[in-house]
């Protein structure tokens, strides 16, 4: 029998209801600034114009802290859109 262990985290990464955890985990956090949106499913993407960037990463980092989950800025990624009219 495997023995006890603490759990630290609030979503357990690679369990088979990891995703599902992680919407119900999620649905307090919401874009602060109005045109913004955020997107859950088992990640979260964020659709902002660039102006806004800082504020919202700001928010998400806080969320995650008070959430005792930890951003992966290695597998973060940015991408611009230009309207080219």
């Amino acid at each position: 029998m495997s023995s006890l262990r603490l759990i630290s985290a609030s979503i357990i990464q690679g369990s088979a209801i990891g995703p599902a955890c992680y919407i119900v985990n999620a649905s307090d956090l919401h874009a602060i600034t109005d045109g913004n949106e955020l997107c859950n499913a088992d990640d979260t993407y964020i659709i902002i114009p660039a102006v806004n960037v800082g504020l919202e990463i700001c928010n998400i980092t806080d969320w995650a802290r008070n959430n005792n989950l930890k951003l992966n800025l290695a597998k973060s990624q940015k991408i611009i859109f230009v309207d080219k009219r």
